[in-house]
């Protein structure tokens, strides 16, 4: 049973998720920064109040607060906005940083074309 936890702990998976798990709790302060102190904000530009929390219907002794599931939902696409920038600037970065290590080495042509004339002389 230890060499099968020992197994199970060193795949290369479990170690993947765990630093993903990490990172996902360590950059979600950023996240809930940018959503709370700006685009949230510029909701309460807007509508004039920062959530909808205050938004509610009374239906006999009980008051339903459908606001606080509007806010949730804004947050929810806020926070998935935030993050669709940021994978999407990596994403550019990273496709910017491929175009130029493509273009420092030779293309494909260029080394078969070597290889050719390299057997010609042969």
């Amino acid at each position: 049973m230890i060499r099968e936890f020992k197994e199970f702990v060193n795949r290369g998976n479990v170690i993947d998720l765990a630093v993903a798990v990490v990172l996902a709790a360590a950059f979600t302060p950023i996240v809930n920064a940018v959503v709370d102190g700006v685009l949230m904000q510029i909701i309460a530009a807007i509508f004039g109040e920062p959530d909808f929390s205050s938004l509610t219907f009374d239906i006999g002794d009980a008051a339903i607060a459908y606001g606080l599931v509007i806010t949730t939902i804004v947050n929810f696409v806020l926070v998935a906005f935030a993050l669709f920038m940021v994978v999407k600037t990596y994403n550019s970065m990273k496709d910017t940083a491929e175009d130029e290590e493509a273009e420092e080495g030779p293309t494909e042509i260029d080394l078969l074309t070597e290889i050719r004339d390299s057997l010609r002389v042969r």
